[in-house]
């Protein structure tokens, strides 16, 4: 009986040790659950730092901040483009064609890269965070797509940097819109900022990976588009003029010596 009871005790005390350290464990799975969910992640714990700005911010420049983000940089970043364009064709020279293929390159290159992450996303399948966590200042409605990567970062860093490979001066304006873009999506709660890092560097890398293969295929087409009397402006102003120039060492009769004749006769 004695050995019963010893053996009794030793089995409770077993099992309660067994049962405490379960439940220990189990106490500790919940608290890095809740850890998770409070935003220790510092992807998340950046979102809602940069989303929290919206909160505190007046409506109408949430609205400006709409703007900008989902539209206005990229139509800021095309007008950079052409005005850069601009300028290369009315200097001309013989560069002309290569400096207005590497500008074609640039949203040639964004193109390439939103494309490049359409298996990207599909792969991921990483929701918007306004899906898996509440409290978030959304500022656009209706997005059900992926998040990961971000199409809009990708776009304007690859024309950021495609354009700094053309121009530098005009490159850095680029990058910076790109860097100010990929804010504009967080704040407007519809990216984590590691979706836009993603972005940022997928766009960065189809514009320089295959810079040297767009320029190859590029610049021969721009060469003959300068050299066509209709389109050649679109390349070089300067070209056009040269087309029109009188050819060295050619004769010219002047209007003096067409008058001359007609009183002569």
């Amino acid at each position: 009986m004695a050995a019963f009871a010893e053996s009794g005790t030793l089995s409770g005390t077993l099992s309660g040790a067994y049962s405490g350290g379960f439940s220990g464990h189990g106490a500790h799975l919940a608290g890095a659950d809740t850890l998770a969910e409070s935003g220790s992640n510092p992807d998340v714990s950046l979102l809602y730092d940069i989303n929290g700005l919206a909160k505190d911010a007046p409506t109408w420049f949430d609205r400006v901040m709409e703007f900008v983000g989902e539209y206005g940089l990229l139509f800021a970043m095309v007008l950079l483009i052409l005005w850069c364009w601009w300028g290369v064709r009315r200097r001309g020279g013989e560069d002309a064609a290569s400096s207005v293929a590497a500008l074609v390159w640039a949203p040639l290159a964004a193109g390439v890269a939103v494309l490049v992450n359409v298996p990207i996303r599909g792969f991921v399948e990483r929701p918007r965070p306004f899906v898996d966590h509440e409290g978030l200042e959304v500022l656009v409605s209706g997005k059900t797509d992926y998040s990961f990567v971000s199409d809009h970062a990708t776009l304007t860093m690859a024309m950021g940097v495609a354009l700094f490979v053309a121009n530098r001066k005009f490159g850095l304006v680029g990058i910076v819109l790109g860097l100010l873009g990929g804010f504009c999506r967080v704040y407007m709660g519809v990216h984590y900022p590691t979706d836009v890092v993603g972005g940022f560097a997928l766009g960065t890398a189809v514009a320089l990976l295959l810079s040297p293969v767009a320029m190859a295929l590029l610049t021969p087409l721009m060469k003959a588009i300068e050299r066509s009397p209709r389109v050649g402006w679109l390349v070089s102003a300067r070209g056009a003029e040269s087309r029109g120039a009188v050819i060295p060492g050619a004769r010219v009769e002047s209007s003096v010596d067409e008058d001359e004749r007609d009183l002569a006769a």
